[in-house]
């Protein structure tokens, strides 16, 4: 591939990127409106649509916590992690 050709693509994934975030923020206010006409209400019918919006309880690990509380715990079961990372600047 040619460096034109990379530049074009370089600017078509700027281009995408940017609709996906218009279109990600529009989503987002129709949720908020949607959450706003359901209340308190967890669960709501529209026509063909059921709507819920419920709470869900998980758990997770206060590694900051465990680093303080046993930092030589910490140590023995952290891992290095390595991934790449992709950007277009």
């Amino acid at each position: 591939m040619s460096i034109t050709e990379l530049e074009s693509k370089c600017r078509e994934l700027r281009q995408l990127q940017a609709l996906i975030e218009e279109a990600q923020a529009e989503a987002e206010t129709i949720k908020n409106a949607i959450k706003a006409a359901m209340g308190d209400s967890e669960a709501l019918r529209a026509g063909e649509y059921t709507v819920r919006w419920t709470v869900v309880k998980s758990s997770r690990l206060d590694t900051s916590a465990l680093r303080k509380a046993a930092p030589e715990l910490y140590e023995k079961y952290t891992r290095s992690v390595e991934t790449k990372r992709f950007s277009v600047a």
